[in-house]
């Protein structure tokens, strides 16, 4: 048996990335199983999905805490999740980066493959869901299934979902993510710093169960804890703003979902500015701006 973990962000399709590689192991005449772990997540917010496959047939549900193989569908995560956490010393990690394996970072030095899926799925969805680019990485660097069974994998997964015309799109991007991909032994020692997590004892939980701010040894939480979270580095692409086109209308600053354009400055000499660390890039801002004074830049 091979396990995989899969390590994404909500609307990467890092679930449907584990189903695809489930059906291309299936084609071959394995058993394989697939399943996600997140919660209330929103897009943007790290998740995982798992695949199993084996030769026999595998009664195990639990997730996976020690896998063969991690899958990275976004880099930004290693810095955010320790997603080399029980991976096997003799396990691999694929990887989607636009840097070579000996520059990646994680907490153990293990084979690692990496492959600029983003700009593959950029050019070839015109979108930067990475999660059929990525099984195409998974298939030259583990050699564990074939590309044409990936391909396989999810015209049947994806086939069924958005239709046959954009699971070709997808098996394309496998198919030219294969051929890019590098291969390599990536650096140890990183160490992930985890997040502080809180959870109310009874004597704590709010009258009626309402939520309020709460000020807790782990920060701050309840309403108002997204100063803590620092969501920036969920973002593809990020508003570029031109002060000189700029009229002060403030569509922008009305339309942005997370609060992160600020009013600056007095009088004549008012501005805004953009706060990256909070910015998803979602583009709204400059889809509003009348004045063409955002654009949106990778």
């Amino acid at each position: 048996m091979y396990e995989v973990r899969f390590h994404g962000r909500g609307g990467q399709g890092a679930v449907m990335a584990a189903q695809a590689l489930a059906s291309a192991a299936f084609q071959e005449g394995n058993y394989a199983v697939a399943f996600p772990y997140f919660g209330a997540e929103r897009r943007g917010a790290p998740v995982m999905a798992f695949t199993r496959v084996d030769k026999d047939k595998i009664f195990s549900k639990t997730l996976i805490y020690e896998p063969d193989y991690i899958v990275v569908l976004d880099d930004k995560l290693c810095g955010l999740v320790d997603v080399s956490d029980g991976l096997k010393d003799s396990g691999m990690a694929i990887i989607n980066s636009a840097e070579k394996p000996e520059d990646i970072k994680l907490g153990k030095a293990v084979k690692c493959a990496t492959v600029d899926a983003t700009t593959v799925a950029l050019e070839t969805l015109g979108q930067p869901i990475t999660n059929s680019a990525i099984l195409g990485a998974f298939a030259k660097a583990t050699g564990l299934v074939s590309i044409d069974s990936v391909v396989e994998g999810i015209m049947d997964i994806f086939g069924n979902r958005i239709g046959e015309r954009l699971a070709t799109k997808n098996a394309n991007a496998a198919k030219a993510a294969y051929e890019v991909t590098q291969v390599g032994t990536c650096q140890g020692g990183f160490e992930c710093e985890k997040a502080d997590k809180w959870l109310p004892g009874y004597d704590e939980l709010p009258l009626g169960l309402a939520t309020r701010p709460m000020e807790t040894p782990e920060g701050l939480v309840g309403p108002g804890s997204f100063v803590d979270n620092k969501t920036g580095s969920w973002k593809t692409f990020a508003p570029i703003y031109d002060p000189d086109k700029c009229i002060m209308c403030r569509m922008c600053w009305f339309y942005c979902p997370d609060g992160a354009i600020k009013e600056v400055g007095e009088g004549d000499a008012k501005t805004l500015e953009f706060h990256h660390e909070y910015c998803k890039g979602c583009g709204i801002c400059a889809n509003e701006c009348p004045k063409d004074a955002i654009k949106m830049e990778r």
